[in-house]
């Protein structure tokens, strides 16, 4: 195989894995964050977004860890 050949094969395969992650990204954190709101809403449970924002960055770490 050449230099050429490989690079491209290497090039076509990323280009590739970069359409499939875009097909396949999950929705953004504001779209997350505002169902999470509804949901503890129609639960009975007000909360502003800043309480969401901090309950999203303690599971976050909680997951990491």
């Amino acid at each position: 195989m050449s230099k050429n050949t490989l690079f491209y094969a290497f090039l076509g395969g990323a280009l590739v894995g970069a359409g499939v992650a875009v097909l396949f990204a999950p929705q953004k954190g504001s779209d997350t964050r505002r169902k999470i709101k509804e949901a503890l809403q129609k639960k009975g449970i007000l909360c502003t977004e800043s309480e969401i924002d901090a309950l999203v960055a303690q599971l976050t770490a909680d997951i990491d860890d």
